[in-house]
């Protein structure tokens, strides 16, 4: 098909392969593009990921420092997700204060992050009423071409799992805060979500991991968040066509899938940057 047609009718340019079961791209409709991700590449962080998604690329730095508890809650940390869409990632951005679909990024972050329990904020609790950890959760897309959610939840839960809190105790005779950076410890991640989003053509048609060009084309987008137990955490979906009950049933089915593939991603990845405990290294010693 010519470049002509593609410029001049786009949406119909992508018809005619979707009555194909086929994109553009050459993907089939529930396909998702090459998955990679790096897990501690900003040193200066206290926990890191990156990840990407075909061309989008999603950096997420973890900082974490004391703060008081609330009156309300003594016993609870803070957990502080947020969106950055730069103009260097995609020029749709402009520089200035986050635009509307950052804050809704943002927000869709701070649902999962409650709603899947990721983290139980009295896990962040360091003296009750006295000391509690702030979790900060900055996300940044680097390169955005669609799909920006799933990059965003796979890269926060593998720069969860990439920190590590110094052990921490108040002093009785000064009542101030003694930090041993010797003693660490990994974040208790409770749950591991993993998002599916899927873009809808003509009320009936669902394609996986759309490009930004499908979600302009597309009639509605959707996000559907499940856990390693299959538990339905969250569902995005900010107006649009509508999904019938059939058509989601079938994005919950392949949110599944794409869980395993993710979680397994995500494993083998922690596992190759762990250090070998001293009994691991001797077995290896003896297996060689």
């Amino acid at each position: 098909m010519s470049a002509g047609f593609k410029t001049v009718e786009p949406l119909e340019y992508y018809r005619k392969f979707l009555k194909e079961n086929c994109r553009p791209d050459g993907r089939e409709l529930g396909e998702f593009r090459t998955t990679t991700l790096n897990i501690g590449s900003i040193t200066t962080a206290d926990g890191s990921a990156l990840v990407k998604l075909g061309n989008t690329t999603v950096v997420c730095g973890i900082k974490v420092e004391f703060a008081a508890p609330t009156v309300d809650a003594p016993n609870k940390g803070y957990v502080v997700p947020n969106v950055d869409l730069p103009p260097l990632c995609s020029s749709r951005f402009r520089a200035g204060p986050p635009g509307e679909q950052a804050q809704a990024a943002s927000q869709f972050i701070l649902d999962v992050l409650e709603n899947a329990q990721i983290i139980q904020k009295e896990d962040l609790c360091i003296e009750k009423g006295k000391l509690v950890w702030v979790v900060y959760c900055d996300l940044m897309c680097l390169d955005y071409d669609g799909n920006l959610l799933d990059a965003c939840v796979t890269a926060l839960l593998a720069a969860l799992k990439n920190v590590q809190l110094p052990s921490v105790s108040i002093s009785e005779e000064t009542g101030l805060a003694e930090v041993n950076m010797n003693q660490k410890h990994h974040l208790n991640i409770r749950k591991y979500p993993v998002a599916t989003s899927f873009a809808i053509f003509d009320d009936t048609i669902c394609i996986v991991d759309p490009t930004a060009e499908e979600e302009a084309l597309s009639s509605g987008i959707a996000t559907i968040v499940i856990d390693e137990d299959n538990r339905l955490c969250a569902v995005h979906k900010p107006g649009g066509s509508v999904l019938s009950s059939e058509k989601l049933q079938d994005c919950i089915v392949r949110a599944e899938t794409r869980h395993r593939e993710v979680h397994k991603l995500l494993a083998e990845v922690i596992k190759s940057v762990t250090p070998l405990t001293k009994r691991e290294k001797l077995n290896l010693q003896l297996e060689v």
